[in-house]
């Protein structure tokens, strides 16, 4: 399974989904899925465009939880 730590990463700057969306331009929709941790699938565009306003790496946004399910 792969976990994704948005929610963390956001509470962290104390952002709202709608300040992410704002400041990256990405679909509100988008950042809603994957801090909800309910989204199936991901342009790798989104996720450097994640990476670069964190200011974070990948293995800080995702990580691998081996032997879990969703």
């Amino acid at each position: 399974m792969i976990k994704c730590h948005l929610s963390r990463l956001m509470g962290e700057r104390k952002l709202k989904i709608s300040d992410v969306a704002r400041d990256t331009g990405l679909h509100r929709n988008t950042i809603t899925l994957l801090y909800q941790e309910t989204a199936t699938r991901i342009d790798l565009d989104a996720i450097d465009t994640l990476c670069r306003y964190f200011k974070v790496g990948v293995p800080d946004l995702f990580e691998y939880v081996e032997g879990s399910e969703n």
